[in-house]
């Protein structure tokens, strides 16, 4: 999806009517909030929100709203059109690295700790940045996190590779519920044709991990980059045997790690862990998909651990 500048009234204009559009069709369809929420599936509060114009919703969230409403693809398309961070500032240190995300061809990258930023709900990356920020710099923060997604997230959008460590899914960041929802989110962006994500388990004592966190980037004209972080900093290098090493390491370790399939098993056993109440079902299509995740889930039992569930706290 191509970025325009634009002012925040505009977006925010936008983002009202896209809100319209959407409640007239759910009211000429009879539905309530609660009743298409239930149909997504999703939370009351996201479609109240995003009716209301103060939700960025993904175009999966577009395309199923079309498909339940019947709109013949309105939806959609109006959402492909809106620039809906059309004034978000990175730091300084990672700005190179958002105008990188914008034109990129493909995307592989490797995650420990925490879920990348490309892959994270609104409300994990708000609880991570009130870590250390406050008021208004969290939330231009979460924009400015959420606007590099847009691209990734797109019917058309580059191929993106993500190798989650599990530690990314094991650290508690927020609540057990926002954990439970960035699960589910990470179940959801799986399925995306251009989108694949697997996890490196913790019981693979012999899997060879990078020492940190990094991406590796390929641009229109072929050139890539190995790129990684420090505090507050960010690192780059495009040499071609430093690539060649890392991309070595990467491909590795991928083939070593759960395949998609695998991986959405014991995200879904994560997601269960911090309290599933009903918010992640089984699409259509994907009820043998998810018989195949349960029986993954006795097997990966038999090879490690069993991580006890977690319960969010009254």
């Amino acid at each position: 999806m191509s970025r325009r500048n634009a002012t925040g009234g505009t977006a925010a204009t936008n983002a009202a009517v896209f809100g319209e559009v959407l409640r007239h069709y759910r009211e000429a369809a009879g539905l309530t909030q609660q009743e298409l929420a239930g149909k997504i599936p999703c939370d009351r509060s996201q479609v109240a929100r995003v009716e209301a114009g103060t939700r960025v919703p993904h175009g999966n969230f577009a395309k199923k709203c079309d498909e339940l409403l019947a709109t013949g693809g309105v939806l959609l398309k109006m959402w492909g059109k809106i620039d809906w961070y059309p004034e978000v500032g990175h730091p300084d240190w990672f700005q190179r690295r958002a105008d990188m995300d914008a034109v990129a061809v493909a995307l592989r990258e490797y995650q420990n700790q925490v879920v990348p930023g490309l892959l994270q709900t609104e409300d994990y990356a708000r609880a991570l940045f009130s870590r250390v920020a406050i008021g208004e710099d969290v939330e231009e923060r979460v924009r400015a996190r959420l606007s590099r997604q847009q691209r990734f997230l797109a019917e058309d959008g580059p191929l993106y590779v993500a190798v989650l460590d599990e530690s990314c899914l094991r650290n508690v960041v927020g609540s057990s519920a926002v954990m439970r929802d960035q699960c589910a989110h990470l179940l959801a962006v799986g399925r995306r044709p251009n989108i694949r994500v697997q996890v490196a388990p913790a019981h693979l004592a012999e899997l060879v991990r990078p020492d940190t966190s990094m991406s590796l980037i390929k641009l229109p004209d072929g050139h890539e980059w190995v790129y990684s972080e420090s505090l507050n900093s960010g690192h780059f290098n495009d040499d071609p045997a430093v690539y060649a090493r890392h991309s070595q390491t990467y491909d590795v370790l991928r083939a070593d790690a759960l395949s998609a399939r695998e991986s959405a098993s014991l995200i879904s056993e994560a997601l269960e862990g911090y309290g599933h109440h009903g918010q992640e079902r089984p699409q259509h299509g994907d009820v043998d998909q998810e018989q195949l995740q349960r029986r993954q889930r006795r097997q990966l039992h038999r090879g490690g651990p069993r991580f006890p569930r977690r319960r969010p706290r009254s």
